[in-house]
């Protein structure tokens, strides 16, 4: 990125960031001038707390495609820009899931590691700082999630080795520098996951439906005035990310026929609506069973009215929301909620987050053989 440009979107992020803070025209002035003097002389710029603080929570209000935009200003915002080493990266992403994992009190939380133009660089290759592991055999045949396949590959030819189960916990694979990936292995005590039961049906045991309990997204970079920051996020889920997508996807887990073999319906044609009552059926079942369990979860039905509630609040600070209309209704039932019948504008604004490139080298290793791995790090231990 070119030093006028940066400074354009340093100077424009700026502005919006004293506007909305109450901050004088002369207060605002005077640091766009410090950082067009920074820009000048080291080609970037550095963030005050205050400000990435401002910024992360405004890429959440910014996101296009998430509808739990309401609770924007309750984001819980980790400065990991001061990270030295490997073990300090790792540390910090146990602490990112013991904090928003909260015993199932969710609090959504971001940690925000240093910007991409920094001497020190954190690339992070995982999807999910919490992930299921996806094994496929020389027949093609799959166990655990199809979508983990190739990193699933690196981690095994970087010395990690699974339980052979659906639900292996992949560890979370990073670079530090230009040095050789590592791996934070993430442990079963970590991880808070969910039984998934039928709350009328109790014979669901036998078809071994779990999930875990937080969504920490780890592969995109948090854009702040033109600095990108590798930063995990997480909200909570909706129960239709679960159980109309993660367990019934085909190229995911792929297990809406089991429940409804399950349910001993009539799966002979398609016009007997197994599909559709077998998927209501997961959906109960999936938030039934987080609630149990005492884990926080919405339904897409209140997601839905938090999303009018935060379009209304946004109205009266004179600002529109943009979103993607297509990832804001829910994936069932989406003409029964609000979302469906209005239109909106689909504007990437900044702040926000924006997807990051995998690595040549993530390509190259998942390609390798075991034989032929690299030397990993001592964090697969």
């Amino acid at each position: 990125m070119n030093d006028s440009l940066l400074l354009n979107q340093a100077q424009s992020f700026l502005w919006q960031y004293g506007k909305e803070n109450g901050l004088s025209k002369e207060t605002i002035y005077t640091r766009q001038c410090a950082i067009k003097k920074e820009i000048e002389s080291t080609g970037t710029y550095t963030h005050t707390i205050e400000e990435i603080t401002f910024g992360a929570k405004l890429a959440w209000r910014n996101s296009a495609k998430c509808i739990g935009r309401l609770f924007w200003e309750t984001l819980d915002v980790f400065d990991a820009r001061d990270v030295k080493s490997q073990e300090d990266v790792a540390r910090h992403i146990h602490h990112h899931i013991q904090h928003a994992t909260n015993d199932g009190k969710i609090r959504s939380t971001i940690t925000i590691f240093p910007a991409i133009s920094s001497p020190q660089k954190v690339q992070l290759w995982s999807h999910q700082l919490i992930r299921y592991a996806g094994y496929q055999d020389q027949s093609g045949e799959i166990l655990g999630d199809p979508a983990s396949i190739e990193l699933t590959r690196v981690a095994k030819s970087l010395g990690w080795q699974g339980e052979g189960t659906p639900y292996d916990i992949l560890p979370v694979i990073f670079q530090w520098n230009e040095e050789p990936p590592c791996m934070v292995a993430i442990s079963n005590e970590e991880v808070l996951e969910v039984q998934i039961d039928h709350p009328v049906n109790l014979d669901w045991k036998s078809l071994d439906l779990r999930w875990y309990a937080v969504p920490i997204i780890s592969d995109r970079y948090l854009e702040i005035g033109g600095l990108l920051y590798p930063a995990p996020f997480n909200g909570w889920y909706m129960e239709t990310e679960i159980a109309a997508r993660n367990l019934v996807d085909s190229y995911r887990y792929n297990r809406l026929r089991d429940v409804a073999n399950q349910l001993k319906l009539d799966t002979s044609s398609t016009t007997t609506f197994w599909r559709d009552r077998a998927l209501v059926e997961l959906q109960y079942a999936v938030y039934a069973s987080f609630k149990k369990a005492g884990v926080q979860m919405v339904d897409h039905y209140t997601a839905a009215q938090q999303f009018q509630t935060f379009r209304e609040k946004e109205e009266k600070q004179q600002r529109e929301v943009k979103g993607d209309w297509t990832w804001l209704i829910p994936p069932v039932s989406p003409a029964l909620t609000p979302i469906f019948h209005q239109g909106i504008s689909n504007e990437e604004l900044s702040p926000n987050f924006v997807k990051q490139k995998r690595p040549k080298l993530f390509k190259k290793i998942s390609e390798m053989t075991e034989s032929s791995r690299p030397t990993g790090c001592p964090f697969h231990s």
